[in-house]
């Protein structure tokens, strides 16, 4: 009886286990009927792949559109040249930006003297019926070799439309050289299509774009690409502050400079002006001025043949440092480096190491808003800055005057660079070699700076990759004071220098000649390593 109940226990268990199979796999097959029969299966849509053809109808629609009001430009003028004193282009990387983004083409043999004629090219679109048409200044100037020098103007500009073969005579009617614009006219003898400026604002890293000009000559070339950035600033700098360009991956080569970047409304949000290369054309990054930029260009010239702009004398670092801010107890403002003698800033009393806060009761971030908001203001105005000096609040009415007469005043000063004479006394955590100031150093640094004492040490040389080194600090620079406490000798130097501790924040005021006579200060900051 025993063996029997063990033959017959294997097989129950056998049994067992197959009737608990069968109840899983219903209960389970169960489910994935429940599951098939649920209201959001049903309503789920199937994917399907997009269609190119949408796209590339919506790239054709606005070629045809807008390739009508895209010109090409071609000017001439002659050079004169000499073999003592050959006129050149450097081609190092600097000069890719501008210098290789118009096709140039010059008569006369290589090496020769006397003169030739010059032949550029560019691109420009039309904003206004009557043959108002936004270009490029680069497009339509000499440049000069001479950066504080006026461009000269081309000796002619003709402008050939979209699909017609007549060479059309253009004159200028305005140049903005602070964004490399200019708007150019011509006499057709009936209305023209123009071009319709978007909203730069609005569009967005991704966005589709079409850049339309005359590539290498090429007449009426579409490209397309994205938007790749925005706010870029490619010069920094004075020279930059008026250029925040849209960044864009649309083949841009010699020959676009001048011609619209478009957004898929047709509407025109840039103009194209520069490319990064290495070759001198396209390497897939373009630069181009925001619509909104040359709106504003494109109305101030138009109205009065000239873009000015307002400005009160102050000089700062565009980008704000955190390290610089923690060391006058704030978390946001500008720091003044320098006043400018006999500017609006200086009238009304403003220093450096003064903290602007607020112009006109708007709150000020960087050194971009600052010179928005004071360029934006008429000249002859008057603006209600606040700023912090030495921890305190306070506030100053500062007329606004015209920019280019303030830069033209801070011009007649400048000068070549120094040439200290070398021999460092000492070094120490900073990657500095300072040396004491001569009586006659001393003394011209007092009267230039109308400083109460003798103040200040020559930067007499600077550690490559040093900690002064990646501030900005250069020899021939003078230390005024570190962490706002006055240096006035080498001694005083070394004993300031010693209190430094690794992670801890460090401001140096620095007094850098700009001319024979000359000095501007600024104030570099950041955290020791």
């Amino acid at each position: 009886m025993i063996g029997t109940n063990r033959r017959a226990l294997p097989a129950l268990v056998i049994a067992v286990t197959l009737g608990v199979g069968i109840l899983i796999g219903t209960v389970v097959s169960h489910g994935v009927r429940a599951a098939k029969g649920s209201s959001g299966g049903t309503n789920a849509k199937p994917l399907s792949m997009p269609s190119p053809v949408d796209l590339s109808n919506s790239f054709s629609q606005i070629a045809d559109k807008v390739e009508e009001t895209v010109v090409n430009i071609n000017t001439e003028t002659t050079v004169r040249i000499s073999r003592r004193n050959p006129h050149t282009r450097d081609d190092s990387n600097l000069d890719d930006f501008f210098d290789h983004f118009f096709q140039g083409g010059q008569g006369g043999q290589p090496g020769g003297e006397g003169d030739y004629r010059q032949q550029s090219l560019g691109s420009g679109v039309i904003l206004d019926k009557d043959g108002y048409i936004l270009t490029n200044d680069h497009v339509i100037s000499q440049s000069s070799e001479d950066r504080d020098r006026e461009d000269k103007p081309v000796d002619r500009i003709t402008v050939s439309l979209h699909g017609d073969d007549t060479k059309y005579k253009a004159r200028v009617i305005g140049i903005d050289k602070w964004t490399d614009l200019a708007v150019i006219k011509i006499e057709v003898g009936k209305p023209l299509n123009a071009a319709e400026l978007g909203d730069s604002d609005s569009m967005r890293v991704g966005d589709w774009v079409l850049a339309i000009g005359s590539p290498f000559g090429l007449d009426s070339t579409v490209t397309a690409g994205i938007v790749s950035a925005k706010g870029r600033d490619i010069e920094g700098g004075t020279q930059g502050q008026f250029k925040r360009f849209l960044q864009t991956d649309a083949a841009i080569n010699p020959g676009n400079s001048g011609g619209p970047l478009v957004n898929l409304a047709a509407q025109v949000i840039g103009i194209n002006t520069a490319i990064a290369t290495r070759r001198g054309s396209y390497d897939g990054v373009g630069f181009a001025i925001p619509s909104n930029t040359a709106r504003k260009v494109y109305n101030s010239i138009i109205t009065s043949g000239s873009v000015k702009r307002g400005a009160i004398g102050v000089q700062f670092q565009a980008q704000p440092n955190p390290a610089l801010l923690r060391s006058f107890g704030t978390d946001h403002g500008i720091v003044v480096d320098s006043v400018q003698a006999g500017s609006p800033a200086d009238h009304a009393g403003l220093k450096p190491g003064d903290v602007i806060q607020s112009v006109n009761g708007r709150a000020v971030h960087s050194g971009d808003e600052l010179v928005a908001i004071v360029s934006d203001i008429d000249i002859g105005k008057k603006l209600h800055v606040e700023y912090l000096r030495e921890g305190r609040h306070a506030s100053a009415e500062v007329e606004v005057a015209d920019r280019n007469a303030i830069i033209g005043e801070n011009r007649k000063s400048d000068g070549g660079e120094s040439n200290p004479e070398v021999g460092p006394e000492s070094g120490g955590i900073l990657g500095l070699a300072v040396k004491n100031l001569t009586q006659d150093q001393a003394q011209e640094l007092t009267t230039q700076l109308h400083l109460d004492a003798r103040q200040g040490v020559l930067v007499a040389d600077v550690q490559e990759a040093g900690f002064a080194s990646d501030l900005g600090v250069e020899r021939g620079d003078m230390i005024l004071s570190i962490n706002r406490h006055t240096v006035a000798t080498v001694d005083d130097y070394n004993k300031l220098l010693a209190g430094l501790k690794s992670g801890a924040d460090v401001v140096l005021l620095v007094a850098r000649r700009t001319g024979p006579h000359s000095f501007t200060t600024l104030f570099l900051a950041d955290r020791l390593p």
